[in-house]
């Protein structure tokens, strides 16, 4: 899947964080309702504008942005 196309970055649009395009939904909204217990389709139910492919979306940028960050050595 290609989240580019799904997810978009505004700086007028939620001070330029993540968001579902067309949407106000940021990607940490989703990650956090999904670590709080939420499923895909609780998502869907609870935001039904939303589907399924916009949901994965934001959990490949999510893990794209994460493998993308520097590690730490041992000091």
């Amino acid at each position: 899947m290609d989240y580019k196309k799904k997810i978009e970055r505004n700086p007028e649009v939620m001070l330029g964080k993540p968001v579902i395009k067309g949407t106000r939904i940021t990607v940490e909204l989703i990650m956090r309702k999904m670590a709080g217990g939420y499923g895909v389709e609780d998502l869907v139910k609870s935001y039904p504008h939303l589907s399924k492919d916009q949901i994965y979306a934001a959990l490949e940028f999510a893990a794209d942005m994460i493998a993308n960050e520097e590690t730490l050595e041992k000091a």
